[in-house]
C-alpha cells in the first residue's frame, strides 16, 4: 500500500477481499512490479503539495473553483482526505483460483490464472481481466501477461505487416516485448534507447539498435533502417516529459506513417511534422477494448468477437498464447526476484543507481500459510494507541470505507468518541488502513461480522445505493440500530421489506444531514413563525457526472434523483413542516426514453398546509455558480441560502445575513443527533413516517421520469 500525501509504503494485513459475482478468488503465486508506473506513483506521492499541482493543472483549476463556491477550509479539508489514503499497488498477477463466484463460467478451482490484480497474496478479479495459463508457461512468465497486452495492444492499434519496418522508441519492459510481438509480426524492427544494457536485450531478440547515449542519431539511423523511404510505423514506449520523442517519430515516418503511443511523453504536437507527411497518430488506451468500461470489466459483458476481435481478455490470451510458442520470451527479461514480504527492497530499488527490469514478486515463501487462513475476512488491527471504550456510548459496526464514508461518516462517529468495533469493506484494504486510523478493533471484508457480533448496537451503512436495503433489512432483523447514507432503498418493493422489517425499538435513520445544517436550523426557526404557505425554490447546480458513472446505473445507484435528490426533498419537507400531498416533475430535453438519466429535471412538491416546493436538479450548468442554493418566499419576506455558506433574510425583523467561512451541511450534527439518540433510548432525529414519506415520494418521482 502507497500513501497518497507522503509516498510511503506499507505491507498491510488486511481481510481477504470478498468473492463478487462474476469474479475468481486467486492466491497469487507471482507478481509483476511494473517499474514506469509504479516509479511514477510513488515520485507523485513523494512530491510536495506544489509540485502534485504541477503534476495535475486540471486539478488545480477545479480545486479554484471548489474554493469560490464551497469555501477554503471545506476544500482543504477535501483536498486532505482524498490524499489522506494508501492505494494498493500492482496490477500485474498470476496464481491459482480458489474460489469462483457467482455466473462465473470458464474458470474452475485449480486453474492457473493470470489477471491485473494487485500485488497481494489473495486477489479478486474479474472474470473478463483474467485467461487461464498455458500449461508450459510458468507462474513467473504469466505474471507478465498484462504489461505484455498493453505493449500488443499499441501494435494492434499500429497495425504492422509482414516486411514493414518499425521503430520502437524506448527499450524498457514494455519496449522490449513490443519489439518481440514486432518480430513475431514478421517485421523488421528497430530500438532506440539511451542505457546499453536494455540495448543488448533487445539484440538478443534479433533487433537492430540505435545508442543514443553514444550521440548516434535515431533520425538517421531510421532513414537508413528503411533503406531511405521513411519507417512505416513508430511505437513509443518511453517515459519522459520530452517532446522529442514524437517530433522525431514524425521526422522518421514515412508519408502516412503510422504514430502510436503506449508511453508518457510530451504532447506538444508540431502541425508541420505532420501536415506534409499526412501522418497519423494515436495513443494506445492500455489493454484494449472494454478498458474502463464497468460494463465489460467488472459485469462481464463481452463484447461480440464478430465486432470487437481483440478485447483485453483476448489480449492476455494471445500474449500467452505467444509466451507458450516461444514467440514471446519474458524469462529473459527477469532481473530481480524478491520474496512478497520484503516488497519495500523492491520499490528502493527503483530509486538506486542498480540497473533493473522485469522485478518479480514470490509468494511461495508464505506456502505455510493454509488457505483457510488466508480465506479470512476478518483481522484484527493493532493499534498504536489505546482506544478507550466507553460503557455508555452506542457500539459501532461501519459498513463501507468509500470516500464518503471517510471523509464524513468516520470523523463524525470518531468527535462523538463512539466505541468503534468493526469496520466492513468489500476489498479489505480501506477497512484495515481506515481501522487503523480512527480506532476500529477490527477490519473485515463481510458485513456479516457487522449483524452477527453481539456486541455491535449501531449498523452505519455507506455502500453503494444498490445495496442498502438489503444491508438495512439485515440490520433491523439482527436488532441494530441503523443510520444508511442516503438513500433508504431504490425500489416500492425494498420500501415495503424494510416497513416489515422494522420495529418501534430499533432507531432507523437516513443521512438527510442538510435539515441539521445550522443555516437550515436558522430558516426552520424563522419560518415556524409564519403561519401561511410558503413557496421553495430549490436550484441545484448538480455537476454532469459520465453515464458510465455508477451512480448512473440504474442497479448499482439508481440515479441522481434516488441518489441525490432525495435530500432536497427531504429538506423542504423539512422546512415546511407539512405532508407532501403531490407532486408533478419534468425531464428537461428528450433524451430518448432509453435513457435512465434524470439530472437535468424540474420537480414541483405541493405540501398539505398549500406551500409549493420547486427542485431545478440541473446537471447542465457550470462549476463556479453555487451547487445548492435555496429561495424562500412568504409574508412578503425573502429568505436567500447559498451553498450553505451565506444565509440573507429580505423583509425579516431582527435578520439579515448569516455567514460561515466553512460550508455546513449539517454532517456532524446529523451524526451526533442519531448516537445521541440511540446513547440516550430517544426518538429517532427524523422521524420513522418522514423517512418513509420521503423515500417513497423520492423513488415515485424517478420512476415517473422513466
Amino acid at each position: 500500500m502507497q500513501s497518497l500525501k507522503t509516498g510511503d509504503l506499507e505491507l498491510m494485513d488486511v481481510p481477504c477481499p470478498s468473492l463478487k459475482a462474476g469474479h475468481v478468488l486467486i492466491r497469487s503465486r507471482a507478481s509483476l512490479l511494473s517499474a514506469g508506473t509504479e516509479r511514477m506513483m510513488l515520485d507523485f506521492g513523494k512530491a510536495n503539495w506544489l509540485n502534485k499541482a504541477r503534476q495535475q493543472p486540471d486539478k488545480v483549476k477545479q480545486t479554484i473553483d471548489k474554493i469560490r463556491t464551497d469555501g477554503l477550509f471545506s476544500t482543504i479539508e477535501a483536498i486532505q482526505a482524498k490524499l489522506d489514503k494508501s492505494i494498493p499497488l500492482g496490477y500485474c498477477n498470476s496464481g491459482v483460483v480458489v474460489e469462483t463466484g457467482n455466473n462465473v463460467t470458464g474458470f474452475s478451482v485449480g486453474d492457473r490464472i493470470a489477471s491485473n490484480c494487485s500485488h497481494a497474496e489473495m486477489v479478486c478479479a474479474p472474470v473478463n481481466l483474467s485467461s487461464r495459463i498455458p500449461g508450459n508457461v510458468n507462474d513467473a512468465q504469466a505474471a507478465f501477461t498484462v504489461v505484455s497486452a498493453i505493449g500488443l495492444n499499441g501494435i494492434r492499434l499500429a497495425q504492422p505487416t509482414m516486411g514493414e519496418t518499425f521503430v520502437v522508441t524506448g527499450l524498457g519492459l514494455i519496449g522490449q516485448i513490443v519489439v518481440q510481438l514486432l518480430h513475431a509480426h514478421g517485421c523488421r524492427v528497430l530500438g532506440i534507447d539511451p542505457d546499453p544494457g536494455k540495448l543488448e536485450i533487445a539484440r538478443s531478440f534479433g533487433v537492430e539498435t540505435v545508442d543514443v547515449s553514444r550521440g548516434e542519431d535515431p533520425v538517421a539511423a531510421a532513414l537508413a533502417f528503411s533503406r531511405g523511404v521513411g519507417v512505416d510505423g513508430v511505437i513509443i514506449t518511453a517515459s519522459t516529459k520530452s517532446n522529442q520523442p514524437v517530433h522525431q517519430a514524425a521526422l522518421m515516418c514515412r508519408k502516412r506513417g503510422r504514430i502510436v503511443l503506449t508511453g508518457v511523453i510530451g504532447l506538444q504536437l508540431s502541425r508541420a511534422d505532420f501536415y506534409e507527411k499526412e501522418l497519423s497518430f494515436q495513443v494506445s488506451c492500455s489493454y484494449g477494448p472494454g478498458r474502463y468500461d464497468a460494463q465489460y470489466e467488472q459485469k462481464g459483458h463481452d463484447y461480440p468477437i464478430g465486432f470487437v476481435r481483440w478485447t483485453e481478455q483476448r489480449n492476455f490470451q494471445a500474449v500467452l498464447d505467444a509466451m507458450a510458442s516461444g514467440a514471446l520470451n519474458v524469462e529473459a527479461l527477469i532481473s530481480h526476484r524478491f520474496p512478497f514480504d520484503e516488497a519495500h527492497k523492491a520499490y528502493q530499488l527503483l530509486h538506486s543507481k542498480e540497473a533493473y527490469l522485469g522485478i518479480l514478486f514470490d509468494y511461495s515463501t508464505d506456502s505455510e500459510h493454509s488457505i483457510n487462513k488466508l480465506k479470512s475476512t476478518n483481522v484484527l488491527i493493532e493499534q498504536t494507541n489505546n482506544v478507550a471504550i466507553e460503557a455508555k456510548k452506542p457500539v459501532v459496526g461501519m459498513i463501507g470505507a468509500g470516500s464518503y464514508a471517510t471523509r464524513i461518516l468516520l470523523p463524525a462517529l470518531k468527535d462523538f468518541k463512539a466505541n468503534l468495533d468493526a469496520i466492513v469493506s468489500s476489498g479489505g484494504a480501506n477497512a484495515a488502513q481506515f481501522g487503523k486510523k480512527f480506532g476500529f478493533r477490527e477490519a473485515c471484508s463481510n458485513a456479516e461480522s457487522i449483524f452477527q457480533n453481539q456486541d455491535i448496537n449501531v449498523a452505519v451503512i455507506a455502500t453503494q445505493h444498490g445495496s442498502h436495503a438489503q444491508y438495512v433489512n439485515q440490520a433491523l432483523k439482527h436488532g441494530k440500530h441503523v443510520f444508511v447514507e442516503k438513500p433508504l432503498c431504490m425500489t416500492l418493493e425494498e420500501l415495503q421489506q424494510i416497513e416489515e422489517s422494522y420495529n418501534t425499538e430499533q432507531l432507523l435513520m437516513i443521512g438527510f444531514n442538510r435539515r441539521f445544517s445550522s443555516f437550515t436550523q436558522k430558516m426552520k426557526s424563522l419560518l415556524d413563525s409564519v403561519r401561511e404557505p410558503k413557496c421553495f425554490i430549490m436550484t441545484v447546480n448538480a455537476g454532469d457526472i459520465p453515464a458510465s458513472h455508477w451512480t448512473q446505473d440504474k442497479k448499482d445507484g439508481g440515479g441522481r434523483i434516488i441518489g441525490e435528490a432525495c435530500h432536497f426533498v427531504d429538506l423542504l419537507r423539512f422546512l415546511a413542516g407539512s405532508q407532501i400531498s403531490s407532486f408533478t416533475v419534468a425531464k428537461i430535453g428528450n433524451s430518448g426514453s432509453e435513457s435512465i438519466l434524470d439530472d437535468k429535471s424540474t420537480i414541483t412538491l405541493a405540501f398539505e398546509d398549500g406551500s409549493m416546493g420547486t427542485i431545478h436538479y440541473l446537471a447542465n450548468g457550470h462549476k463556479s455558480f453555487p451547487k445548492e442554493r435555496l429561495e424562500v418566499f412568504c409574508a412578503g419576506r425573502v429568505l436567500q441560502l447559498d451553498n450553505f455558506r451565506k444565509l440573507q433574510g429580505f423583509g425579516w425583523p431582527g435578520f439579515s445575513k448569516m455567514k460561515s467561512w466553512k460550508q455546513d451541511k449539517g454532517n456532524l450534527a446529523c451524526m451526533h443527533s442519531f448516537l445521541t439518540a440511540v446513547q440516550d433510548g430517544k426518538p429517532s432525529p427524523i422521524p420513522y413516517s418522514e423517512i418513509m414519506e420521503v423515500s417513497r415520494v423520492t423513488i415515485e418521482i424517478a420512476q415517473s421520469l422513466t
